[in-house]
């Protein structure tokens, strides 16, 4: 599902970036990346299903575009502060950061702490590589944001190629119902309304 995204950070060396900050081997931040992604991804499947691409694709370039992955690479300390902010616009609580990072601990054995150290880096990661996306896909005929909904949907699809490109597309291209995945369904209980 998110294997696009991690395969992408193993070969830019993101993957080996974030094991040498955290102090710890590459296949457990890949493990804990690949269990992280679908829910970072999902929030922003919400936002663009909540703002439209246009605001997506504003939100990415708000946050930092594509110098956040840029950041995540760095052999500088990753400014996780930028991470949180991603957090906090696609998630919109840390009651969700930290579900999800449960969740994830629950399935990977990976310590919950170690997670919420690397979810912010995941966030960013994230966040870089859609913007990135975007602005290397041609700009006429809808193309960059066709570019941006591919990548995404490559990303939360498994590498399925999008059926359709532009806003139509963007209900069925980025949708993770009926996944199987359980980080999906702990945002959408967490972020959906509380009484």
């Amino acid at each position: 599902m998110s294997q696009q995204l991690i395969e992408a950070l193993g070969g830019m060396g993101g993957i080996a970036q974030m094991a040498k900050e955290l102090g710890i081997d590459e296949k457990t931040v890949a493990a804990g990346a690949a269990a992280l992604a679908p829910a970072v991804l999902g929030g922003f499947k919400k936002q663009a299903a909540g703002g439209g691409l246009d605001g997506l694709v504003g939100m990415l370039g708000g946050m930092g575009g594509g110098g956040l992955l840029d950041a995540v690479l760095s052999p500088q300390a990753t400014p996780v502060n930028q991470g949180n902010e991603v957090l906090g616009q696609i998630f919109g609580s840390p009651d969700v950061s930290r579900a999800v990072a449960g969740q994830a601990s629950a399935s990977t054995g990976i310590p919950t702490e170690l997670l919420k150290k690397m979810l912010p880096m995941v966030a960013m990661a994230a966040a870089g590589y859609m913007a990135k996306s975007a602005s290397a896909a041609p700009a006429e005929g809808g193309g960059g944001l066709g570019g941006l909904l591919g990548q995404v949907a490559g990303m939360l699809g498994g590498g399925q190629p999008a059926v359709a490109g532009g806003m139509a597309g963007l209900a069925s291209m980025l949708d993770l119902d009926g996944d199987g995945n359980p980080l999906d369904d702990i945002m959408g209980m967490v972020g959906g309304g509380r009484s």
